[in-house]
């Protein structure tokens, strides 16, 4: 598509990075050559695609923006669900941005993972929980009894955990990445 192609589409992602880790962001669209206001008209117009019934849906919406996708399945539950991902960005070497869709062929899941193949990063404790360093994925790897809940937006997700000497945390994610731990 046009003016937006796999550098404005992580530009999209770190617009919603940057509630959580704005100094983290700055560096990243200093990384991509862009600005602040490049970021936001970008996201901008990414939520017009969005909202429009014209462009494609689904998959489709993704592959006009990133290009063709590796494509597979994955059961949840009784549900089989197609799903989509694409090769890493720049920003993020380590992952890949996946999206997964219902059977309908809505976008059910968006958001970064770590390859099946790529090694987890070492979590042996909170502290080793940083920014930008792991996935969903990876805190599922690490600790048992995960307490998952929606953010209070779509690219947001909430992990609620405890540690052996029963310390209980949150975990906040955007697109999947993580971007805080918090005591509760």
């Amino acid at each position: 598509m046009k003016g937006l192609a796999r550098r404005e589409f992580q530009l999209v992602l770190l617009r919603r990075m940057a509630d959580y880790q704005p100094g983290l962001v700055e560096d990243a669209v200093r990384a991509l050559n862009a600005s602040r206001t490049e970021m936001r008209e970008v996201n901008a117009r990414w939520q017009r695609i969005l909202r429009s019934r014209t462009f494609p849906r689904g998959r489709r919406r993704y592959e006009a923006v990133l290009g063709p996708a590796d494509a597979g399945e994955r059961r949840v539950g009784d549900v089989v669900c197609e799903v989509a991902s694409w090769p890493p960005f720049p920003l993020w070497p380590g992952l890949r941005f996946e999206i997964m869709m219902a059977p309908d062929g809505s976008v059910a899941q968006e958001w970064l993972v770590r390859p099946e193949d790529a090694p987890v990063p070492e979590l042996r404790t909170v502290d080793d929980l940083v920014p930008w360093t792991c996935v969903v994925g990876d805190l599922a790897a690490r600790w048992d009894g995960l307490a998952h809940q929606d953010g209070d937006a779509p690219s947001r997700w909430h992990v609620g955990f405890s540690t052996p000497d029963g310390s209980s945390y949150v975990a906040h994610f955007v697109w999947g990445l993580l971007q805080e731990v918090v005591s509760v």
